[in-house]
């Protein structure tokens, strides 16, 4: 008798009722909706600003579906997608510089779904449409910026050692020092080799007697410094991204320079072009006031600055000489956030600096009373002085004060990009492609209906020429279709079009092992075997085929997500779990509706499983 115990039945009927719990929710689609975050930690997501956004809304004539608050701050569901520009608009309005507002797309399930974790796969750009960059990285530019990191620290060294050197400079990817004498070359040369192992250092006569020491930095140093620069302008990409407030982004590596962004949703191109592509970090540098006079900036404007100056320019156009060397960066920035100041009530940027970078601001600050200090901007390789006051006195717990010649907009975008993070080499745009809502729902309409018509053909098949036993792989089909969204679903993967392709060739392969099940049966009737013997044989003796066939397509699919990137790593990932999810469906699950069916019958004279008659061979006359 072919009969499952209990516990077995029991496990198929959670499996299902889970499966599809978790792959209801992608049914539902999807509606246009606006995010609303906050950009200052301060400031909340309550009742209060809630009724504040329905006002506004109401006003403005326009009607919500729902709204919704979550940990990532308040959504309103909306009608369609016109309606949806029209709300992010009033509401930018509405709330001013304190929020971002940006268009999202949510799911259109019940909200009890939501709040068991029952939440519908993410489209990827293909399907849901946005916005596709692909951004080169300026990798002499990382190692040129390393170079003057460098530069910096030996200056700080020489100072330490108490050893007097004529100037640091950096030429390319190198940094020369000059030296006056041979003795304190030799001493430099051990203490700089001692405390800076990335530099390889040789020597050169210099114009005037001198010594100079050029550091280069070694081959295993700039690839550790070009990859630290790679993964440093993910990492920054991905917090500008969140600082959009754009739902499933994708911020990966593409080949060994190179970074992919795709922004699933995102409408508004422009914006999160000029966000992304910018390049700024914030520099404190002092003042060069020994050569402020007119003879040196013309000269410095004529093309030969002082040894150790760099010429560049206030806001208002005013050219004014500033120390090449930085003491202080964007990268001693905990937080920014715009604002206004407190004495002329311009626009500002408020920073607060980490323990060492305030450290190092008030030690600046102490030692330089009555000499100016320029807060120096630099985007895409070019420095701007935003302000460059006189040091009143000293100033101490890391709260600094950035402003002039700000709008409101410009103090909004430059604090998201410092708090951000800056980006440790520059980035250039290779490619841009968008693709529109309409034509990802019309890829997803095409997808799926694709894996409708394949579902459709296999069943026809199935139950043509298995009768009864067909029928119950189409079931089987479907709980396997069933359990790979549901786990997709679980995983909050990203879906695409490749995703949908290997479900649909899952579906195909899937079939197979009931093929072998159905095909074991029939040999064995055919062989005289009683009907439940042959369903025990059948299960039992094709079960090793199916294994070893499945584990080594399995094997081609993670050689596929090992080695693929992209689109062929969604692919290898969707069909890997196809594949386990068809051996549970297609042995267990087949097994327990056959066992249910026909396990019980003590008299059981013939199987619906289809013609077993036509294979046999004539037989041999005695």
């Amino acid at each position: 008798m072919n009969r499952y115990p209990l516990w077995k039945y029991l496990v198929i009927a959670v499996a299902l009722t889970i499966g599809l719990l978790y792959a209801s929710p992608n049914l539902f689609g999807e509606v246009p909706a606006v995010q609303v975050s906050p950009l200052k930690s301060t400031l909340q997501v309550d009742t209060a600003l809630q009724e504040r956004i329905d006002k506004a809304l109401a006003d403005a004539g326009i009607k919500p579906r729902r709204t919704l608050v979550d940990p990532t701050g308040l959504k309103v569901e909306l009608e369609d997608p016109d309606t949806q520009v029209r709300a992010r608009d009033t509401l930018v309005k509405t709330l001013g510089d304190d929020y971002v507002v940006a268009l999202n797309l949510l799911s259109n399930a019940p909200r009890w779904m939501a709040g068991v974790n029952a939440l519908p796969m993410y489209l990827g750009l293909d399907l849901r449409g946005g916005v596709h960059f692909l951004l080169q990285v300026d990798m002499q530019g990382a190692l040129s910026k390393a170079a003057d990191r460098y530069a910096g620290d030996i200056r700080q060294l020489l100072r330490e050692k108490e050893l007097r050197y004529g100037g640091v400079t950096r030429e390319r990817q190198s940094v020369q020092v000059r030296l006056r004498d041979a003795d304190t070359r030799d001493k430099a040369r051990a203490a700089i080799e001692r405390a800076i192992p990335d530099l390889a250092i040789t020597e050169q006569a210099g114009g005037n007697g001198d010594f100079v020491l050029v550091g280069t930095l070694k081959p295993e140093a700039q690839a550790r410094i070009q990859e630290f620069a790679l993964q440093q302008n993910i990492a920054t990409l991905r917090n500008r991204v969140n600082e959009l407030g754009v739902a499933e982004p994708v911020v990966q590596q593409s080949g060994a320079d190179r970074i992919v962004v795709q922004l699933p949703g995102v409408q508004d191109t422009a914006k999160a072009k000029e966000i992304i592509g910018r390049t700024a970090t914030l520099e404190v540098r002092m003042v060069d006031e020994e050569h402020a006079d007119g003879a040196s900036i013309q000269a410095a404007i004529d093309g030969q600055p002082p040894l150790g100056s760099e010429l560049m320019y206030e806001r208002s156009g005013v050219p004014l000489l500033l120390k090449k060397q930085v003491v202080l960066t964007g990268d001693s920035i905990a937080d920014a956030q715009p604002g206004y100041d407190g004495q002329s009530n311009e626009p500002a940027v408020h920073l607060n600096l980490d323990g060492k970078g305030a450290r190092v601001f008030q030690q600046l600050t102490r030692e330089n009373v009555g000499r100016r200090m320029a807060m120096v901007l630099i985007e895409r390789g070019k420095g701007e002085v935003i302000t460059a006051p006189v040091i009143r006195t000293e100033i101490g717990g890391g709260r600094v004060q950035i402003s002039g010649r700000m709008t409101v907009q410009e103090a909004r975008d430059v604090s998201l990009l410092l708090r951000a993070g800056a980006l440790a080499a520059p980035m250039d745009f290779v490619e841009e492609r968008t693709v529109g809502p309409s034509l990802g729902a019309e890829n997803i309409r095409k997808g799926w209906k694709s894996t409708l018509i394949g579902f459709s053909l296999i069943s026809a098949f199935m139950i043509v020429y298995y009768v009864a036993f067909g029928a119950i792989s189409v079931v089987s089909l479907a709980a396997n279709l069933v359990f790979l969204v549901a786990i997709l679903s679980m995983l909050q993967a990203t879906l695409t079009l490749p995703g949908i392709a290997a479900i649909a060739l899952t579906l195909g392969m899937a079939i197979d092992a009931n093929v072998l099940i159905n095909e074991r049966i029939r040999e064995e009737l055919r062989n005289g075997t009683t009907p439940q013997a042959a369903i025990t044989a059948g299960y039992e003796r094709a079960w090793g085929t199916i294994l070893d066939s499945n584990i080594t397509t399995l094997i081609a699919g993670l050689a596929l997500f090992a080695f693929g990137s992209g689109p062929v790593r969604g692919f290898a990932v969707v069909h890997c779990l196809g594949i386990l999810t068809s051996m549970f469906s297609a042995v267990f699950v087949s097994r327990g509706i056959v066992n249910l069916v026909y396990g019980g019958r003590r008299k059981l004279a013939r199987l619906p499983i289809g013609n077993t008659d036509w294979h046999k061979r004539p037989a041999t006359a005695a």
